[in-house]
């Protein structure tokens, strides 16, 4: 047998740098190791500060999912300072998230995915000469226009926010805006040329509503012989490529998943709570584990520190967590590694066990049964993880998936806000209580916990997506979903671990910059290559 053990450091920033540490057996990844290089500590800027801070500092956090944080946020303090909202309120939150990740989702494939596809270890595929030209950096045929065309989305989001990223428009009480018929008119405009331009046009080549007539993937199969256009749209080609190259043959993750849900019925949130929440989502929640659906509850959350560099081996729920770093150096040597703490989650009968957050997440949520009229209701990638299972592939596509799910609902949302109504309802700002705030971020859930005594912040604790799927091992060992899915991961050069970045970016890996490769055991540098420094 033989053995490499390889490091990529960093593999990309993930709410900070991520490090990859891999153990390879005759060419195949066997064990795994994620590492977040970054202490950022925003939960300790927040403590002892006014109730509101959060609106300002939290979006801070990421420069691509900013107003994702505003939105959970505000609903954290909404629940804490039992506000009311007007119907428009939640509206044009609605929107505003949305559009964020709808912005989110092509820069993802494009500026940071697909790159890899051009990679020279497929030089033997057939259809490489056709990735290299359509997802080739600055010059693909596919590349610009999907990186340009992105913009769309987020300029309705500052249209109704002000600007972005960094608004702080959502407030307790609703959203200080005041928009006018022509700005709807336009959000309308600027939405209806991203979806004919970018996702009709170039990624499904069909219309919105034929896409989303797909309900299993015996479908997916039918649509790609369906028409030309079906099979040479991006969509169709990525696909074709992917069974090629063999995308869909690892990178399974752990096959349980949370989402916390997302977008609300502005009829069933007016006055936010944490009971009422889960049957105002638009967007389901829930955890699928062992084979079964569950409803999700913030009250199963936890956070262990065993192999974090945090003080102790504890794992404490949101509103008791603590953040009290230590030094990495010392730590090491108590077996901790990484910034990330471990989010797990206690599921009924199975106990706190790490779960993948994402796109692929939402979707699982979106197929359970019950759904309310209101509710997403989507069987797909129930069916698709059943017929073929998770991979690099099926995550990706669940992604992508999501932009004509989200487009409907913003043109939905879009038509329903009456001018004539308000948009924000004055809060009572009370000195004490607890509030809890979700949502689902483009790279999956995302969620707050604050705390208020005598008028000030006393916790605040953030749980990002990329804890959840980024997180070390815990208490018990058990690895986290990143690395749990990188094992089995073939490695055909490594001097150049092209396969491990398709792992992390199938999740979507925040931005990526200058990798270097270099052998654990030696310290010897193997390569050093760009894999993309456009964003």
């Amino acid at each position: 047998m033989t053995t490499v053990d390889l490091n990529v450091s960093p593999m990309g920033r993930v709410e900070g740098d991520l490090d990859v540490r891999v153990t390879i057996d005759d060419g195949v990844v066997s064990k795994a190791w994620t590492s977040a290089a970054m202490f950022r500590g925003f939960e300790i800027i927040l403590r002892g500060k006014d109730p509101q801070a959060g609106l300002i500092v939290t979006p801070r956090i990421c420069g691509i999912c900013g107003g994702s944080h505003l939105f959970k946020a505000a609903y954290a303090l909404d629940v804490a300072w039992r506000t009311e909202l007007p119907r428009n309120a939640t509206l044009i939150r609605n929107i505003a998230q949305a559009c964020e990740t709808l912005q989110s989702i092509p820069r993802c494939f494009y500026a940071l995915f697909a790159i890899d596809l051009t990679n020279k270890r497929y030089a033997g595929s057939p259809l490489y000469a056709e990735a290299v030209r359509r997802f080739t950096p600055f010059t693909g045929t596919s590349y610009g226009p999907g990186v340009a065309l992105s913009a769309g989305p987020i300029e309705v989001y500052a249209l109704f926010g002000g600007q972005w990223p960094h608004s702080s428009f959502m407030v307790p009480g609703g959203v200080i805006c005041a928009p006018t018929l022509a700005d709807v008119t336009r959000a309308t405009a600027i939405l209806e040329h991203w979806k004919s331009q970018w996702l009709e046009q170039r990624w499904l080549g069909c219309s919105v509503d034929r896409w989303l007539a797909n309900r299993s993937w015996a479908d997916i199969l039918a649509w790609l012989d369906e028409s030309a256009s079906h099979r040479d749209s991006d969509c169709g080609f990525f696909l074709r490529y992917c069974l090629d190259i063999g995308l869909d043959r690892y990178g399974a993750g752990p096959g349980n998943y949370l989402a916390t849900g997302t977008y609300f019925d502005p009829d069933l949130y007016r006055q936010p709570t944490v009971d009422g929440r889960n049957d105002a989502l638009i967007g389901r929640g829930g955890i699928y584990a062992g084979g079964t659906h569950f409803p999700f509850d913030q009250a199963r959350v936890r956070e262990d520190v065993t192999h974090s560099y945090y003080q102790g081996t504890s794992a404490y729920h949101p509103f008791d967590g603590e953040t009290v770093p230590v030094d990495p150096e010392r730590a090491q040597a108590d077996g901790k590694y990484s910034w990330a703490k471990s989010p797990r989650y206690d599921v009924p009968g199975l106990g706190p066990i790490p779960l993948e957050a994402g796109p692929l997440a939402r979707r699982v949520a979106a197929a359970a049964p019950g759904a309310a009229p209101h509710q997403d209701d989507d069987p797909l990638f129930a069916d698709i993880l059943a017929t073929i299972g998770s991979s690099v592939m099926v995550r990706l596509l669940a992604r992508m998936h999501e932009a004509a799910r989200y487009y409907r609902w913003v043109r939905g949302w879009l038509d329903q806000i009456d001018l004539h109504e308000p948009f924000h309802l004055a809060p009572t700002e009370r000195a004490d209580g607890r509030g809890f705030g979700a949502t689902e971020a483009a790279r999956g859930s995302l969620a707050d916990w604050i705390v208020l005594e005598r008028g000030r912040i006393a916790n605040y604790q953030v749980i990002t997506p990329t804890a959840w799927n980024i997180g070390p091992r815990d208490g018990d060992g058990t690895p986290g979903p990143i690395e749990s899915a990188l094992v089995g991961t073939p490695v055909t050069d490594p001097s150049d671990p092209v396969e491990l970045g398709h792992v992390a970016r199938s999740f979507d890996s925040c931005l990526v910059c200058t990798v270097h490769a270099y052998d654990g055991r030696t310290g010897r540098e193997l390569s050093s290559f760009v894999l993309n420094e456009t964003v």
